[in-house]
């Protein structure tokens, strides 16, 4: 799952260096001596990892003077996040949106756009950039319902409040970068708890009900995705006061979040334009953003367990790595190649329609309704022998052959198969 340097791998190749893990088996991202079982080397990154909101990987060290600057680090990178996905709200508005407008801010082009921020060659004013001037390559069309997005009043509501509580958020990261060059850690720690306070103040805005009631649901995960910005901001606010309980605690109440967000955003989800953004959105979400949260937080846990001997060991590899890695860990990866969710998907859609594919969403992100759809694929299986169907091997399934089996069985037992409206549809599932 790590990437290490080139030097690193071979050692690891060569029986030199093996994985250190926690208590409970999980690779944490260092390696360690196989002869002498001290810390060698951390991972330079995550392989394949991209999130949309989310810090890939961090290193850690046992002095909060260096927590302070690689926590910093890593808020500058979120604060590109909010922008971004802040920033395409101006397109989608609050309600249901065109096709062609959600063509303009999927992921691929999110991706693109964050980079563009990341990179300063999209100016951000107010937690927002200049749309038009962005999309320009998109054609009049969009340059248009950006202009009249603008205007509606009930939109032109939502910018003010989102406006000022992303100014919060950037005076507090401000406040942070003064506090992150205190010496005296107790003023520090007081000016970090101020900025915390600062960013609850933004969060409570993002986190606004009367702000998401009544929106579609490409606009609600788009909101969302702001809140997790946040939240995970304020988790590295504790990691720069060496507060682990209090990080570990927040990724945990996160990764709940983002799994409840999900499913609230498949139920609002009707039309067949939204199921072309959020599949590959939440696909990335779910594969992306839920696993570098996951691994962070097996880093927290694991640097809790370890003892004063250890904490020595990780501080010498920390001085070692420190000047090398520099601020590289907190990069983003090139998005000019097309995202794997969406080549993806684009070969589902022609095998599987569009009920199937929403399902399978919804198992992603609700282990209760799949496991209720696995107990009913059994269940029915059995009742015509197809032992290929048993509870061990949809168990090791993927969501989406799991949902495609569900609506078979249902379109089925229904007797819906001499309707002609459902007549193809249930033969391209019996067929994939």
């Amino acid at each position: 799952m790590y990437d290490f340097s080139p030097l690193v791998q071979l050692g690891i190749a060569a029986g030199k260096y093996i994985s250190v893990k926690t208590a409970a088996g999980v690779p944490i991202g260092m390696v360690r001596d196989a002869a002498t079982g001290q810390f060698a080397a951390h991972a330079i990154g995550i392989t394949g990892l991209n999130p949309l909101t989310a810090v890939p990987h961090m290193l850690m060290g046992a002095g909060q003077l260096y927590q302070g600057q690689k926590a910093l680090q890593g808020i500058k990178a979120l604060s590109a996040s909010v922008a971004t996905l802040q920033a395409t709200t101006a397109v989608i508005g609050v309600g249901t949106v065109a096709v062609g407008a959600l063509a303009a801010v999927n992921l691929w082009q999110t991706l693109k756009l964050r980079k563009d921020v990341q990179l300063m060659q999209v100016e951000v004013r107010d937690g927002f950039v200049d749309l038009k001037q962005a999309l320009t390559d998109q054609g009049t069309e969009l340059i248009e319902h950006i202009r009249q997005v603008s205007e509606d009043v009930e939109f032109q509501a939502h910018r003010t409040i989102l406006a000022r509580a992303y100014g919060l958020f950037e005076k507090a990261m401000n406040r942070l970068q003064s506090a992150a060059t205190m010496r005296e850690l107790g003023l520090r720690s007081a000016e970090i708890t101020a900025a915390r306070n600062m960013m609850f103040q933004a969060l409570a805005d993002y986190d606004n009900d009367q702000l998401m009631s009544g929106v579609g649901a490409v606009a609600y995960l788009r909101r969302r995705e702001c809140v997790w910005v946040i939240e995970q901001a304020i988790a590295m606010t504790y990691q720069m006061q060496g507060e682990w309980q209090a990080v570990g605690d927040r990724l945990g109440s996160l990764s709940d979040t983002i799994y409840r967000d999900a499913r609230y955003t498949l139920d609002k989800s009707e039309q067949q334009c939204e199921l072309d953004f959020l599949f590959p959105e939440l696909s990335r979400i779910r594969d992306h953003d839920l696993v570098a949260l996951e691994a962070w937080r097996n880093h927290i846990d694991w640097y809790q367990e370890l003892s004063g001997e250890e904490l020595k060991q990780l501080n010498a590899v920390v001085e070692s790595e420190e000047e090398g890695i520099g601020d590289s860990i907190f990069t983003d990866e090139g998005t000019d190649e097309k995202p794997a969710e969406y080549v993806f998907y684009e070969d589902a859609k022609s095998k599987f329609i569009p009920v199937a594919l929403h399902k399978s969403l919804v198992y992603s992100f609700d282990a209760e309704a799949r496991q209720a759809g696995e107990a009913y694929i059994d269940a029915r299986a059995e009742l015509e022998t197809l032992t290929a169907f048993s509870a061990q091997n949809l168990r090791q399934a993927s969501p989406l052959t799991v949902a495609n089996l569900a609506l078979y069985f249902a379109l089925r037992d229904e007797s819906l198969v001499e309707d002609e409206e459902v007549e193809a549809p249930v033969a391209a599932v019996a067929s994939s």
